[in-house]
């Protein structure tokens, strides 16, 4: 099993310090991600969804390294990211690349494509520099840009057209793991579709692992083969595909489901309106974070957070409704 997993985070933990007191130290922190835990086998798909500001692109940058973790270990080809050396970090850049949520401004307007897919190319020495632009034209075409796009400039693309540029940037570099941060939410649904068929194919062709962050539940039940749901820097519920869409177990991820649109507007849903707003991550509630929004919330909750457990064979939910021991 161990040697079929791309990646495996453990008990991950990122704090920001808000505010400081007259001795310069933080007066609190707020916990963007909280002690959390989940694997990546490779070849597969790892969906992470949730509501705004619950800690999910904070997952995907602190497994990377963008942010310094506070705790816990993000173990990668044997290698702890959380601990290794900047200089060994940087060798092993090209093995794990991110595709940002937004491709207006994670593109350089004063270079051409051509130098934007190739600038970590050179820097890695991916490729001899006799070949190099041949092979950035060959990734552009397995992208589904044109030859001519090379010297073109990001402002002269469509949205759509700047997110395949952002994903050749990231393929250029032959990586074995991609962090996708919310790749298609600045698309229109025609363009989505076809951004997310293109990453299928490309998982296929040559074995990616992704960590598919977003908050468009179709999008997710499209592309993943299974599903973490994160509440206010805690994932709750973690299970395959089936066992997420088909048999919810969290009261937050049933009222996640139940705000799906349905195409058909004569068919009722039983929907679940949560009330409130997203409690601050650097004041949680006591308990369980969810306890103030939920619908089924017992004593139990306010009181004693509840334990992320197995109930079924790869299915774990963190809620006071199922037995803790």
């Amino acid at each position: 099993m161990e040697n079929n997993l791309c990646l495996e985070v453990k008990n991950l933990k990122k704090y920001f310090p808000v505010g400081k007191n007259f001795f310069g130290k933080p007066n609190a922190f707020l916990k963007a991600v909280d002690d959390i835990s989940f694997t990546i086998e490779k070849g597969t798909t790892l969906g992470l969804v949730g509501e705004s500001g619950c800690g999910k692109t904070t997952v995907g940058r602190s497994i990377l390294r963008l942010h310094e973790v506070t705790g816990g270990q993000v173990l990668f080809k044997g290698l702890d990211l959380a601990t290794v050396s900047k200089k060994e970090l940087r060798r092993m850049r090209p093995q794990m690349q991110i595709i940002f949520q937004d491709p207006y401004s994670s593109l350089s307007p004063r270079m051409p494509v051509g130098a934007i897919i190739g600038e970590a190319v050179k820097a890695h020495k991916i490729v001899p520099k006799k070949e190099f632009e041949d092979y950035i034209l060959g990734v552009m075409q397995s992208c589904g840009l044109q030859r001519q796009y090379y010297d073109r400039y990001p402002h002269e693309f469509s949205g759509g057209q700047r997110q395949r540029i952002c994903i050749a940037r990231a393929l250029a570099l032959k990586p074995e793991f991609i962090v996708c941060d919310e790749p298609v939410s600045a698309l229109d649904v025609s363009v989505q579709a076809q951004i997310i068929n293109l990453l299928t194919d490309f998982q296929e062709k040559f074995g990616f692992s992704y960590l598919f962050i977003s908050h468009d539940l179709s999008v997710v039940e499209h592309i993943s083969h299974r599903v973490g749901v994160m509440y206010l820097g805690n994932i709750v519920e973690l299970g395959n595909k089936k066992q997420i869409f088909d048999n919810p177990m969290h009261p937050y991820t049933r009222a996640l489901l139940s705000a799906v649109p349905m195409p058909d507007p004569t068919v009722k849903m039983n929907r679940t309106i949560l009330q409130g707003d997203l409690p601050s991550p650097s004041n949680p509630p006591k308990g369980c974070k969810f306890c103030t929004r939920c619908p089924e919330c017992r004593q139990i909750c306010r009181e004693q957070t509840p334990v992320f457990r197995e109930y079924e064979p790869g299915h774990s939910v963190a809620c006071h409704l199922y037995p803790q021991s």
